[in-house]
């Protein structure tokens, strides 16, 4: 489902002008694969190796399950890839692609799109040292990606920013999640504790009632708070060197939002909204063209693969302790 919009992306990206042709969509089921080449107007096609030797680069959107097969026979067909997240299945499946990526010299890139949003670019000159991250990702139901869990599914968007913020091994999971109206993890609530101390507390659901899309964390003298869907970034900072005072805090929560507070200075970075799949694919067409390292690399896409795959592995562990599969 999420090919379509790639197929959009790239539709616009040609008709605005930019160095990009769509070709063709692929799509075992022919049906599809004419309803999206319609609507952009490119080929459709219902077998990978018809790309061979037509297309230069390719995003590969299937099901996480046939990542590895048609991914490997892009590249070894000279082909460079977009490959949407999670990056496999498996991590041995995660080390090939790897490994193939490396002999065939392709550009491999991994969908963690939310590392294109204007939003979290803007906060990356902010981060100094994060020990305590608190996010929230909520969704409303949709049969969309059921066949992976929530974790592989919405939470690994937040795995894959927050590991980039932090930039420190995982020392410790503990993770609880609970399936709800499929069979698999619906809602899963994980609290991660680094090598160098920070704490990050991660919730997803796809079965809210409302969509939430926030990451918010501090560090020493900062708060930092982060809206992914509203592209927003609020910095708060303790400027003076002494604590404040329970007067001052008592001033700041009381005070009409924008008006100053002695000893704390409010910052809200300029940001020019996009898209952030637009950007994306923007970054990795110029990836392509310039044969450079992606932003977001394979490694990348297996650092936080291996993250959630061990999440679910908490996961199960609480449910077997909690017998929550007898229930």
């Amino acid at each position: 489902m999420f090919g379509r919009n790639h197929a959009r992306v790239y539709h616009d990206l040609q008709t605005q002008g930019q160095n990009v042709e769509l070709v063709a969509v692929v799509d075992n089921n022919l049906a599809q694969a004419q309803s999206v080449a319609s609507q952009f107007g490119c080929s459709a096609l219902t077998n990978v190796e018809e790309l061979f030797g037509r297309v230069e680069a390719a995003s590969v959107a299937v099901p996480t399950v046939h990542h590895r097969d048609v991914s490997a026979a892009l590249m070894a067909a000279g082909i460079d890839v977009l490959i949407e997240k999670p990056l496999a299945s498996t991590l041995a499946e995660a080390d090939e692609l790897i490994s193939l990526a490396r002999a065939n010299h392709r550009v491999a890139q991994v969908g963690h799109l939310e590392r294109f949003n204007p939003a979290v670019k803007a906060t990356i000159p902010l981060l100094t040292h994060p020990m305590f991250f608190e996010v929230h990702r909520l969704s409303i139901f949709s049969p969309r990606s059921l066949d992976v869990d929530v974790v592989l599914d919405l939470m690994i968007h937040d795995i894959d920013v927050v590991l980039s913020f932090v930039k420190s091994p995982v020392k410790e999971i503990r993770a609880v999640g609970l399936p709800v109206v499929s069979q698999k993890v619906d809602i899963a609530n994980v609290r991660l504790e680094f090598e160098s101390g920070c704490v990050a507390n991660l919730t997803a659901s796809r079965i809210s009632t409302e969509r939430v899309r926030k990451l918010r964390f501090f560090q020493p003298k900062e708060y930092v708070s982060v809206d992914y869907g509203r592209q927003d970034v609020l910095q708060i900072r303790v400027t003076q060197e002494e604590k404040l005072s329970l007067h001052s805090l008592m001033a700041f929560a009381d005070a009409p939002s924008g008006l100053p507070i002695p000893g704390v200075s409010l910052n809200k970075p300029k940001i020019e909204a996009e898209e952030p799949l637009r950007a994306e694919l923007k970054s990795f067409l110029d990836c392509v063209r310039h044969r450079s390292r992606p932003l977001v690399s394979l490694d990348d896409g297996r650092q936080a693969l291996s993250v959630a795959l061990h999440i679910l592995t908490a996961i199960e562990e609480h449910a077997q302790r909690a017998q929550i599969h007898s229930l």
